[in-house]
């Protein structure tokens, strides 16, 4: 069963030595994540980071005319606000909450001194950026150069990864949004996919049936991302 209130169920901060963690402890804040709750807008200045346990974080990119593409999802694997500890004082994308869950948020303040005061905090922190780098730079690559098929099967697959259950509450047109594709491609390629017995959906909510061959399906962008978290954070992936 999962405990919605477990500090640990996020894999950074279960990574972490027991003297780290119990300095950090006390200062984590318990929040609700409602879908639809906005962490941070693009350029806002970053008073907090948040450790999601079972809720699910999209980063969007937005333009000036109200458009946006999804460039990462974070779930219990990864953190939103690295721009902190890396010389940034203002968030890079509007963070989002995806699928409604709970996470743990801690001042920048604490963030800070801790990220300055131990060696092994820094070297957690700084490997999941170098993965989550990879995963924006793969999501650009895949929006570029792959189906709409294609990039359906990635994006399910990496929600699925970061969901506490196989099934997502979403919708084709939020998916159409977040890859930047029109909705008819959308429900034409879940149409294929649902033929096929791969997935089922309805009223908002898609179940992932046959997890290996929606991999089959998807391009290689999904390995790429899924590998670079292995090879980096393994014991967190374990966790």
């Amino acid at each position: 069963m999962i405990d919605l209130y477990s500090q640990r169920q996020n894999h950074l901060l279960a990574a972490l030595p027991a003297s780290d963690y119990k300095r950090i402890a006390p200062h984590l804040e318990l929040i609700q994540m409602p879908v639809g709750k906005v962490l941070c807008e693009a350029g806002a200045v970053l008073n907090h980071v948040y450790f999601p346990t079972t809720s699910v974080v999209s980063l969007l990119y937005v333009t000036e005319d109200g458009a946006c593409v999804e460039t990462a999802v974070v779930g219990s694997e990864g953190m939103i606000g690295v721009s902190l500890f890396m010389g940034g004082e203002t968030a890079p994308s509007q963070a989002m909450v995806q699928t409604a869950g709970y996470a743990y948020r801690l001042s920048k303040q604490v963030l800070k001194q801790e990220f300055d005061r131990s060696s092994s905090i820094r070297h957690v922190l700084l490997r999941y950026t170098q993965a989550l780098i990879t995963h924006m730079t793969q999501t650009a690559v895949c929006n570029r150069h792959h189906s709409v098929d294609q990039q359906l099967c990635r994006w399910l697959l990496l929600n699925l990864d970061r969901s506490p259950t196989n099934e997502l509450t979403t919708t084709h047109e939020l998916i159409a949004n977040k890859l930047g594709v029109r909705r008819e491609g959308i429900t034409d390629a879940a149409g294929k996919l649902r033929s096929a017995g791969l997935i089922r959906y309805n009223r908002g909510h898609i179940t992932v049936l046959d997890r290996p061959r929606l991999e089959d399906r998807s391009c290689e962008c999904y390995a790429v991302v899924k590998n670079e978290f292995d090879r980096l954070l393994p014991d967190l992936i374990a966790a």
